[in-house]
Formats: C-alpha cells, structure tokens, sequence
C-alpha cells in the first residue's frame, strides 16, 4: 500500500513538473493598451521574417476594390490597343492579270447597224450630216496586247496601259460593198479597282484598210476608191474569269473613209468621200500568251 501511494505522489508530482513547463513555454499575451498600435506591424515583421531574422518581401495587397480597378484599367488598354491597330489589306488578285509586259490575244466580234454623221465634222469644217445609203458592218478583229505596266494612279483612274495591234475582216451585210481588210494599231486603258472582277476600258485605234469600193462603177453614196482610212473607239467591260481568261463587251464605233483622196481637184472632178460611220455592240475573248506578274504595290 505504501508502495503503491508513493507512485501515486510521484506520478501527481511529474504531471504538474510538466503543466509548469508547458505554461512558461508560452508567451505572456500583449497587453492591449500598451501593444495596441503596434500589433499589425509587430504581426507583419513576424510573418515577413525567417527562423534567423532575415526579412522577407512583403505580400502583395489583396485587396477586391484595387484589383477589381487594375483589371478595368487593363480592359481599357487592351481595347485601346485593339482600337489603334492597324487593318491588314488584303491582297489585290487584279495584281495577277494586270501587269507589266503580260502579252494577250484577243478576239472581238460585233454587229453594227446605226449609222450616224462623222464625229470629228467640226474638224473639217462640214455639217453634221448623214446619207441615204445605210451601212451594217460586221467585223471580227483579232489583236496583241501588250501590257506597257503595272497597276497604278488615283481613286477611279486606277489601272494600267495596253498597246494594241489589230487586224479586222469585215462583212457588208448591207451596203454596196461586200467586205473590208484593214490593219489598225492604238491604246486601251483599263479601269481596275481593288479585288474586283469586272474593269472597264476605253480603246481608240487607227489604220490603213481595203474595200470593194463602188462609187467608180457609179453607185450613190458608195466609197470613192479601195484604199482606205479607218478609225475605231471603243468602251465597254471586262470580266476577268481567271487570270489567263476574260471576256469583254461594250460598243463599238467604226469609220471608214479615203480622207478626199478620191475627190480630185477642180477642173477635173473625181468621186465625193461619203465614208461610213457605224455603231453597235462588240464582245470579244481576252486569253493571255506570255507573262508573269511582279506586284508592284
């Protein structure tokens, strides 16, 4: 029994040896009044500092009202920036089929029944007149395009130059005469906006030609001789389906004359020029020969 109490009181005895120790191991709580002002600074020192005294940076704020004001700020920079950048252009394909030294062939065909009075009289001095005898012309004229450059100029005179070879048979349908050759050289421009498919042109040409004149076998208002003169204008669209291949349509002016040649000189008069002017539609189909395209925008 006795033996038993003594490890009772032994046990009782090492039990509040270890409570002691515990206790003072545990640091006195700040008094209020005096640590008050300090005890963010002291917690923040404590957490901002190793085990040996080293200091470390302080975390950043975390704050819902700043980070919620930095993330619109960004917003407002981002669309700023998306505002400012600059718009990718895209690629002109008409840079494929308009440009320098590209050589075409084309073959036009037309029909052309209204006859109307030369357009260049005020030139010549003459009224503007028209004759009794009525023409239809039919020509089919092959020709060479020779691309002189690139795409360029303002706004709507944007496009490039065309040199133009050309020769024409034409069928008289009606008229006195039957048919006429003639060989004819001259310019086209082509009107090419940005990316589209259809261009207009303008083309004017001039050259020597040749008709079964019947003005010497007495025919009124027939051409005065066989050797010839010939102009032509034209303005239409062109309809680019690829790059080799186009199709063209528009109208068509042609005149026909001797330029007096047949007149003669008083006392000996000779065969009045009435010449022909003649207007109507023409197509035709472009296809390309030789060439390849160095984009010079």
């Amino acid at each position: 029994m006795r033996v038993r109490g003594l490890l009772v009181v032994l046990s009782l005895a090492t039990f509040l040896v270890a409570l002691s120790a515990s206790a003072q191991s545990i640091p006195p709580y700040p008094d209020p009044a005096s640590n008050k002002a300090d005890a963010p600074s002291n917690i923040s020192r404590r957490a901002n500092s190793g085990p040996s005294g080293e200091s470390f940076p302080e975390a950043p704020t975390r704050d819902p009202a700043l980070k919620a004001k930095n993330d619109s700020s960004e917003g407002a920079k981002s669309a700023a920036i998306a505002l400012i950048k600059p718009v990718a252009i895209k690629p002109d394909f008409n840079q494929n089929i308009f440009y320098r030294n590209k050589l075409e062939f084309s073959l036009d065909g037309g029909w052309l029944p209204v006859n109307i009075p030369f357009p260049f009289d005020f030139m010549m001095g003459d009224n503007y007149n028209t004759y009794p005898l009525k023409y239809t012309l039919v020509p089919i004229i092959g020709s060479l395009r020779w691309q002189l450059g690139g795409i360029g100029g303002p706004l709507f005179l944007r496009g490039n130059w065309d040199l133009e070879f050309s020769g024409a048979v034409v069928a008289i349908p009606r008229g006195p005469e039957t048919r006429y050759f003639s060989y004819l050289m001259g310019m086209r421009r082509n009107f090419v906006p940005r990316n589209w498919r259809v261009t207009p042109y303008i083309d004017w040409r001039a050259g020597l030609g040749n008709i079964d004149a019947k003005g010497p076998l007495g025919v009124p208002y027939a051409q005065g001789q066989d050797f010839t003169f010939t102009l032509n204008l034209g303005s239409g669209l062109r309809y680019n389906i690829t790059p080799k291949y186009a199709f063209t349509a528009g109208l068509n002016w042609m005149h026909i004359s001797n330029a007096n040649m047949s007149q003669g000189t008083p006392p000996n008069w000779g065969i009045r020029n009435y010449g022909i002017n003649v207007v109507g539609p023409m197509i035709g189909l472009d296809i390309t020969l030789r060439g390849h395209p160095r984009h010079s925008e």
